[in-house]
């Protein structure tokens, strides 16, 4: 593989999503950066976040709605769907760090990794509602 020239557009991309646990799409991520790079297209947004998502960097969820979004925590983590609001959360679980090994002792194969996405609501979309 190349090694990619540094980029300004990039670093900002990469630190924009560091830390945030709203999993933006590209759009969001273009409109954030926008007041500090005018010139910023989204296309370069696009390519950036290809590029980073696909050297690890970050995370690419894809999660049924047809558009992509985007996640700075490459650490193995859950996420949460709202059927509600759409809203994408990060799932705090503890002892899931044995799954991938658990799932791979009942395969005849070799797994690698695990995708794991819960729907529901979220608790603003179950505020008011009875159980």
């Amino acid at each position: 593989m190349a090694v990619q020239k540094y980029s300004r557009q990039r670093e900002a991309i990469k630190e924009f999503l560091i830390g945030r646990t709203d999993h933006p799409t590209a759009d969001m991520v273009y409109l954030g950066l926008l007041s500090k790079f005018p010139n910023l297209s989204l296309g370069t947004v696009y390519r950036n976040l290809t590029l980073l998502s696909d050297k690890g960097e970050i995370l690419r969820l894809r999660l049924g709605d047809g558009v992509d979004h985007f996640d700075g925590n490459v650490m193995p983590h859950l996420h949460f769907i709202c059927q509600g609001c759409g809203r994408v959360m990060d799932l705090e679980i503890d002892g899931l760090e044995g799954l991938t090994s658990l799932a791979d002792s009942h395969f005849s194969g070799k797994i690698t990794g695990h995708v794991t996405y819960f729907y529901g609501k979220c608790p603003d979309c179950t505020k008011g509602e009875m159980s």
